[in-house]
């Protein structure tokens, strides 16, 4: 059974913090809540752990990844972004966007689409995520925790760590999250493009 960490969601426990942001260290696959539903997220630079965190989710490597940053400066290292696409990003952030750009050179080749070169990125509004983020000093790879052959997004630790015996290293929990996945925008066109419509209102996109 996964490990369990119980967080704060108000005064998130340093302690037990750095204990999750080792094991990211170390490799492993943990499900953390965002202000959607929870992810499943490991270390941007390892290889193994993101072909796990794929296996777990049944994604193929063709399926958009998304990286959790902690803020717009953080995003811009990891994608082209202009001044109109800047300007929709900081109307909308930090919140339940992802945001589909051009990828940067920072973004390792395996992580881009394919054929697209492109990246999904978010900065969330969770202040346990946050403080994760702030800890691990990097932005975190990322996919919304869906079960397999299922259309809804999971949102309580209790049910992932029953459904998801031993799959992978930890939970983090502070509390059931909502259920509705991120409102996904690519923006890599002159007109923004809705991939799905979700907890994200549209009208804070100017859509």
């Amino acid at each position: 059974m996964p490990l369990i960490f119980e967080i704060h969601p108000d005064n998130p426990q340093p302690r037990l913090l750095q204990q999750a942001t080792a094991m990211l260290d170390r490799g492993e696959v943990l499900a953390v809540p965002t202000d959607s539903c929870y992810a499943l997220v490991c270390h941007i630079d390892d290889k193994a752990a993101a072909d796990k965190l794929r296996r777990i989710r049944g994604i193929n490597d063709k399926h958009h990844l998304t990286l959790l940053c902690r803020n717009l400066s953080d995003l811009a290292n990891y994608a082209r972004v202009d001044n109109q696409q800047y300007r929709r990003i900081k109307a909308a952030t930090p919140g339940p966007y992802t945001f589909i750009l051009e990828a940067s050179k920072e973004v390792p080749r395996r992580l881009s689409h394919p054929s697209r070169k492109t990246i999904g990125l978010r900065v969330p509004a969770h202040q346990v995520l946050q403080s994760l983020l702030a800890l691990h000093g990097n932005p975190l790879l990322a996919t919304t925790l869906i079960a397999s052959g299922e259309n809804l997004p999971l949102n309580d630790a209790d049910e992932i760590r029953e459904r998801f015996r031993g799959r992978f290293a930890a939970i983090v929990d502070s509390g059931a999250c909502v259920r509705e996945p991120t409102t996904v925008v690519d923006l890599t066109d002159i007109c923004p493009l809705i991939i799905r419509e979700g907890c994200g209102s549209l009208a804070l996109l100017g859509l």
